[in-house]
């Protein structure tokens, strides 16, 4: 009897789990004709320094992408994070800006985060109304109140503040190290939780679920609540990078962003079904997406455009990627 060469199989097994990765995750060949495409178009994409600048970039929207997607999941959606982000850009600005130390300047803007997405959650989660519609009204409610409190421009927060955007931990930059521990603290979340198996089953079938002895309301009320946390702390990085925060322009449009990323990287806006892989990879699509575009010097409404489409095409792959595997 003979045995199979290992120097042989092992290419061959490397081959079928790429074929198995891509089929389950088409973003991945996506992602990788994107790169290349760049690559050859400006000669500069692939450079360290430009990768870098994409990671940095896509930090905040991968720390809100990861608990947003959850609630996605769950069945929920929350259309407030921009106007989240600004408020606790504000307040972590503001604070920092009248002498309080960083700590303080970034608790006080998780908790106005964590605020938002506890009346979300309970309006949504306990009172039973429509997600998109609370969240479209505090959308707009949270940014009149940030405009109220803030009126005028912030700026000059202070080096101790400037450590949250601009330090390096073991030579990274602090956003994506603080973007990796929310990757992999969402990936084990639902990889070895029973709580995040519920977050799959609340998606599926919330009846169900709940006949299954699964709290169906407090589950989703803690994920709008992270999702605040998260979208005031992407804030409060964002403050710390520019050094200044307007509350009329900051985090505008940042939902539509952020909300791409998931449903691109496989997220089903019905729920019950999708990944935090998937969400990285949706995040490095548009963060090189935007990179590539700007480096090509493309005017910002066809990056618009360039966003939008992206948003139908991963709904579309979204929908046909599962039954093409069949």
């Amino acid at each position: 009897m003979t045995t199979a060469d290992p120097a042989l199989t092992r290419p061959r097994v490397l081959v079928t789990g790429g074929l198995t990765a891509v089929r389950h995750h088409p973003l991945i060949a996506v992602l990788a004709a994107m790169v290349l495409a760049f690559q050859l178009s400006t000669g500069s994409f692939l450079n360290p320094a430009n990768l870098r600048g994409i990671a940095t970039d896509a930090a905040t929207l991968a720390i809100v992408a990861v608990p947003l997607a959850l609630l996605v999941i769950s069945g929920y959606l929350d259309l407030s994070v921009g106007s989240t982000l600004a408020l606790g850009g504000l307040v972590a600005g503001w604070l920092a800006g009248h002498g309080q130390s960083p700590v303080v300047a970034v608790l006080g803007a998780l908790a106005a985060g964590a605020a938002v997405g506890a009346v979300n959650g309970a309006l949504c989660c306990y009172f039973g109304l429509s997600a998109f519609i609370v969240t479209l009204g505090m959308l707009t409610a949270v940014r009149g109140l940030a405009q109220q409190l803030f009126p005028l421009p912030l700026s000059g927060f202070g080096p101790g503040f400037a450590w949250l955007g601009g330090s390096r931990i073991a030579g990274i930059a602090a956003p994506v190290v603080i973007a990796a521990v929310v990757l992999a603290a969402g990936a084990l979340f639902l990889a070895l939780t029973p709580a995040g198996r519920h977050v799959f089953a609340i998606g599926v079938n919330r009846e169900a679920a709940h006949l299954s002895g699964i709290s169906v309301r407090r589950t989703p009320f803690a994920l709008f609540v992270v999702t605040g946390v998260a979208a005031a702390l992407a804030g409060a990085i964002k403050a710390s990078v520019l050094d200044s925060v307007v509350a009329g322009t900051s985090g505008a449009g940042f939902e539509l962003t952020v909300l791409t990323a998931v449903l691109v990287g496989g997220v089903a806006l019905t729920g019950g079904s999708g990944s935090i892989l998937g969400v990285l990879l949706g995040v490095l699509f548009l963060g090189g997406l935007q990179n590539g575009l700007t480096l090509l010097n493309v005017p910002t409404f066809w990056q618009q455009m360039a966003q939008g489409t992206a948003l139908v095409a991963g709904a579309a792959l979204a929908y046909f990627a599962p039954r093409a595997a069949r």
